[in-house]
């Protein structure tokens, strides 16, 4: 009995028996050269109650050109669009799919159309990358969004009426093809790098299946020799992908979203001896004159007399200052996650301080952790 088969009749107790920190390697990794691939194309949708491109000249060209290949004859000018719009087609090619499936397609509009609603996507070939066609796309399109516009100009929109969808749009016409049964082994990609993990991956699978077969290339591959036998290569990838793996911890990192203030800290964030000071600083500054009126004086030999005379303006300017006045926290050698925001949290700091507090803490060195803003 060859090696792969016994493997079958070990899957259930080794799934049962192993370690609940565990993940399954089909949720650490994928396959490599087993993806799905984008399509695209250029279409018309047709059957809109006057919310279409109009006069636009592409969609014009466009219907003109789908006309004439039914024998019929006319110009531009005998020609409305108000019912039709020029779109853009896209889907997604999962691996593995056959002609004669299906799959879903998104229809968006390229030039004026209002909506989408209640239209229908004519005949779209989908081409891929190299610019061969994968499947064809046509159908009655559903449309979540709703565009109402009056004589007088007003108009409601709700949600995105310019963008439809076809369930099961597309036929496939031509299979991708991929290297799962052509290569004498498999590759898995990580989907986080760390060689730590790429060891531990190679390791799993090799005590499981009891022989050698699998060999980490870099942080991110680890490399599985295959059955040669190539009708057991599904089977035996069924088996691999349910192996259980217990991950390395990740890097220490602090991730901080700086337009919505979201800040999510690592559980291995560590931080050094350090002092941090929290407290808000405010200088008010205002400006003023001050006017001081002069007499002038005016006298002979017998009489003095004071004569109102001009103002004389006094530029004043006043300055406070305003601190508040808040506890500074240490943190001691091996803190943790939850020591860090309880002692923040202690101060009453908000995301932009808390943000401003661990890139104080970074700069001098003493938080242990990669500070990623995004």
């Amino acid at each position: 009995m060859s090696r792969f088969i016994v493997c079958f009749l070990l899957v259930a107790s080794f799934i049962t028996a192993a370690p609940v920190r565990a993940d399954r390697l089909k949720d650490l990794a994928s396959l490599a050269g087993v993806r799905s691939n984008q399509l695209v194309g250029y279409g018309i949708v047709v059957g809109l109650n006057g919310t279409g491109d109009g006069n636009t000249r592409l969609t014009l060209q466009t219907i003109q050109s789908i006309v004439s290949q039914f024998g019929q004859s006319t110009s531009l000018a005998g020609i409305k669009g108000k019912n039709a719009a020029a779109v853009m087609v896209t889907a997604e090619l999962p691996p593995f799919m056959k002609p004669g499936q299906t799959t879903d397609v998104t229809v968006s509009t390229l030039g004026e159309a209002k909506s989408l609603r209640g239209g229908t996507l004519l005949m779209t070939p989908l081409l891929g990358a190299d610019g061969e066609t994968y499947a064809m796309a046509q159908g009655n399109l559903l449309v979540g969004g709703l565009g109402v516009e009056g004589g007088d100009g007003s108009s409601l929109v709700v949600n995105v009426p310019t963008v439809g969808r076809i369930p099961r749009g597309a036929s496939v016409e031509r299979m991708v093809e991929t290297p799962f049964l052509n290569n004498d082994h498999m590759v898995f990609n990580l989907h986080q790098g760390d060689f730590s993990t790429a060891t531990r991956v190679a390791e799993a699978i090799n005590e499981f299946i009891g022989d050698p077969i699998a060999t980490p290339l870099d942080a991110t591959s680890v490399r599985v020799n295959a059955p040669e036998d190539r009708a057991q290569r599904v089977a035996f990838m069924g088996i691999l992908e349910n192996i259980d793996v217990d991950p390395a911890r990740p890097a220490a990192k602090v991730v901080v979203n700086s337009r919505t203030g979201t800040v999510v800290i690592g559980g291995d964030v560590r931080v050094t001896p350090a002092a941090v000071t929290h407290g808000s600083l405010t200088v008010k500054v205002n400006e003023d004159t001050a006017v001081t009126p002069v007499d002038a004086i005016i006298g002979n030999d017998n009489q003095i007399a004071a004569v109102p005379g001009g103002a004389v303006e006094t530029p004043r300017t006043d300055i406070e200052v305003e601190e508040e006045l808040s506890p500074a926290f240490i943190f001691d050698p091996g803190v943790e996650l939850s020591d860090i925001v309880d002692a923040i949290n202690a101060v009453g700091a908000s995301p932009a301080d808390l943000v401003a507090i661990l890139e104080a803490l970074r700069r001098s060195g003493a938080l242990r952790a990669e500070l990623v803003v995004i």
